[in-house]
């Protein structure tokens, strides 16, 4: 079903065929290999931390609290967020070795109490929430619960922008300026109402650039970080605006919660089936995230698809592949990405395409005769 989901949502206008690229056409075998050598520990790192909560999650598992509902949602959210700390810490380490984080440990320890907090009172509320569909809907929580999954979302994807986001980044306005005059020149020609255009400081954690779209109806929101303003060109930042204001105009914040909205009762019918009649709330949350991971495969496929759109409309709003190009390239380096990843773990995690496809698309993209 999230296949038949992922399908049914994916761009139908297909891009131009990429031409083939090596990473060692734009990559030296020192850049190659000083990124790989830090992402594939850190690749390691992450499968430790996924390690360490599945052990906890099975311990909750065969012995589950003997407290309230939301106490043990509350309880389970932490335990959860604590235990894999030292790996997680162990990971920040390496990023600040290398250069890419700047924050704090202070700083840090500050953003993560703000974050078990945060989660404490969502798990309360789930653990509350969900044990009260179970008891008294035996056989239909999941389709409740299903809507209660789309509604939280829905909720989460308004508010969150404005609620939540504030709690770890100041959020500007972005000034009067040659970048704010191309982001409405760009949305003007796009024919979308871009919402705010707001800069993030980004470089209070560290120093890699970024971009993205989000929030829905009055809290829609272009978000470009200050690193990415500072450390690139007016061309470079166009194309990324370009990109973003192409979410806007598909609407592919909306057609997530379309996918999850699509998605939500079979896998949570395949949840009952799977945990059987009153399952405990460790249960229900293991069996959960047994049925959300091939989910989220389908997901990132769907996410890839949209993000090529994105990419292809890019380089034909702005007519500049040569910028495009040298933007991943860059970017890639400063970012210490893998710019050719194995293909198992594109497949398995990659929610964007890699530096070698983005590029050969821009290439074939600047050729087409859209893309001239």
């Amino acid at each position: 079903m999230a296949e038949a989901a992922a399908l049914l949502l994916r761009p139908r206008r297909g891009p131009a065929d990429p031409a083939p690229v090596n990473a060692e056409s734009y990559f030296s075998a020192a850049e190659i290999d000083r990124a790989r050598a830090f992402r594939r520990p850190q690749l390691a790192l992450f499968g430790g931390m996924l390690a360490v909560q599945g052990a906890v999650l099975g311990a909750f598992v065969r012995r589950p609290p003997r407290i309230g509902a939301a106490l043990s949602g509350a309880a389970l959210s932490t335990a959860l967020s604590v235990a894999p700390l030292p790996l997680a810490a162990i990971a920040r380490r390496r990023a600040m070795n290398v250069g890419l984080v700047t924050q704090s440990w202070g700083g840090w320890a500050g953003d993560v109490g703000k974050s078990l907090a945060i989660g404490a009172v969502e798990g309360a509320a789930a653990g509350a929430g969900a044990t009260a569909l179970v008891r008294r809907l035996p056989r239909a929580w999941w389709l409740a619960g299903s809507g209660a999954v789309v509604a939280v979302g829905a909720a989460f994807a308004y508010a969150g922008p404005v609620l939540l986001a504030p709690l770890f980044n100041r959020f500007t306005d972005l000034p009067e300026g040659p970048v704010r005059s191309d982001v409405v020149s760009l949305a003007e020609q796009a024919g979308v109402d871009v919402g705010r255009i707001l800069e993030v400081d980004g470089s209070r954690r560290t120093t890699m650039a970024n971009a993205y779209v989000t929030g829905l109806g009055h809290t829609k929101r272009v978000v470009l970080y200050d690193t990415l303003l500072r450390d690139f060109s007016r061309a470079e930042t166009r194309l990324v605006v370009a990109h973003e204001l192409a979410h806007v105009r598909h609407r592919d914040v909306p057609r997530f919660l379309l996918y999850m909205a699509l998605v939500a009762p079979p896998a949570a019918f395949a949840v009952a089936q799977l945990v059987g009649p009153s399952p405990s709330l460790p249960l229900l949350l293991a069996g959960s995230a047994a049925v959300a991971a091939p989910i989220g495969l389908a997901g990132n496929g769907l996410s890839r698809a949209i993000e090529v759109r994105c990419d292809t409309e890019a380089v034909a709003a702005t007519g500049d592949a040569e910028a495009f190009v040298d933007f991943h390239r860059r970017i890639a380096l400063k970012n210490l990405a893998d710019p050719d990843p194995p293909r198992w773990q594109q497949l398995l995690l990659g929610t964007h395409p890699t530096t070698v496809e983005r590029i050969a698309l821009a290439l074939a993209t600047g050729r087409s005769p859209e893309g001239s």
